[in-house]
């Protein structure tokens, strides 16, 4: 059940914005639909089932100086949501799509791919490692321990969503375009042996190679793979809006490339994009190039 052969999509929208603590990516899923992200998938051939927006409270106190764990208890109500409709959409046999959101979405969409993939593996875009935990974590926000909480690590609010048990192995993980390591982070990747595709290494090897190697990684005992590609992954000047951008990322082609030679291996059985913030966009810029990455993990081709 993957990207290429399975032509039915289910859109899901999480307008989350405590895990960045920062307002305006709650209004990503609105502005990738709005980029015409319905209209480019149905001319591929995909028949879509658009869920819309899971429900987020509005009304939350801010979060008190120093806290480790940002906006908690909410972020744990929507991704078990998240989660628990992840898992029903992939029981009919549907391609989950979720939209973003900040990072910390991914949590409820990979333990939700989980429950039907029990060896998954994922391919994380991403400037940063998102591999935090409230003993490492710098600023407290959850969008930064999003990839540590379905390995298994974190606060067990977060580890325990579809299940404690239910987690991704380290060895089937890899992440792309981090340019932005915190030092607990650093460490904590070297233990666990996670495979990480620096700026270096794609400057250094090109995008075709690390992309091989990357696929080779996630695909060799896994039963399918998950896409989390936070927009920004990319250089600011091809996507300024996004909440924590980090110059020196992936240039417009390079994630384009990326996305091109994933429907070509035909892996994907689940894909999330996160962290579009309008507010801060250029003239819908990002929100636009957040639409043609989508339209190239499906098989739009230049040609």
């Amino acid at each position: 059940m993957n990207a290429v052969n399975n032509k039915n999509i289910s859109i899901i929208g999480v307008p989350l914005h405590y895990g960045a603590d920062r307002e305006g990516v709650d209004m990503g899923p609105g502005g990738i639909r709005g980029a015409n992200l319905h209209e480019r998938l149905s001319v591929l051939g995909y028949q879509l089932s658009d869920l819309g927006d899971l429900s987020v409270s509005r009304s939350l106190q801010p979060a008190k100086p120093g806290e480790k764990l940002k906006y908690l208890d909410e972020i744990v109500k929507v991704n078990r949501q998240l989660c628990d409709t992840v898992a029903e959409e992939m029981s009919k046999g549907q391609f989950p799509l979720v939209l973003g959101g900040d990072h910390s979405i991914a949590i409820g969409t990979i333990k939700g791919v989980l429950q039907h993939v029990k060896r998954l593996g994922v391919i994380w875009f991403d400037a940063h490692t998102d591999v935090n935990t409230e003993q490492t974590t710098g600023s407290g926000n959850i969008h930064g321990m999003s990839l540590a909480a379905p390995l298994g690590f974190g606060h067990q609010d977060l580890t325990s969503i579809g299940g404690a048990e239910t987690k991704l192995l380290p060895e089937n993980v890899v992440i792309i375009g981090a340019r932005s390591i915190d030092p607990g982070e650093r460490a904590f990747l070297k233990e666990k042996g996670i495979r990480v595709f620096t700026m270096h290494d794609i400057d250094r090897n090109g995008m075709k190679q690390v992309m091989e190697e990357a696929m080779d990684i996630v695909t060799n005992g896994t039963d399918g793979v998950h896409l989390s590609l936070d927009l920004d992954g990319m250089d600011p000047g091809d996507a300024p809006g996004v909440g924590t951008p980090v110059s020196g990322g992936m240039s417009y082609r390079e994630c384009h490339f990326a996305m091109e030679l994933l429907f070509e291996r035909d892996i994907l059985v689940s894909a999330e994009i996160v962290e579009l913030n309008p507010v801060l966009d250029q003239h819908n810029k990002t929100a636009n190039t957040a639409v043609e990455l989508i339209g190239s993990v499906f098989g739009e081709r230049i040609l």
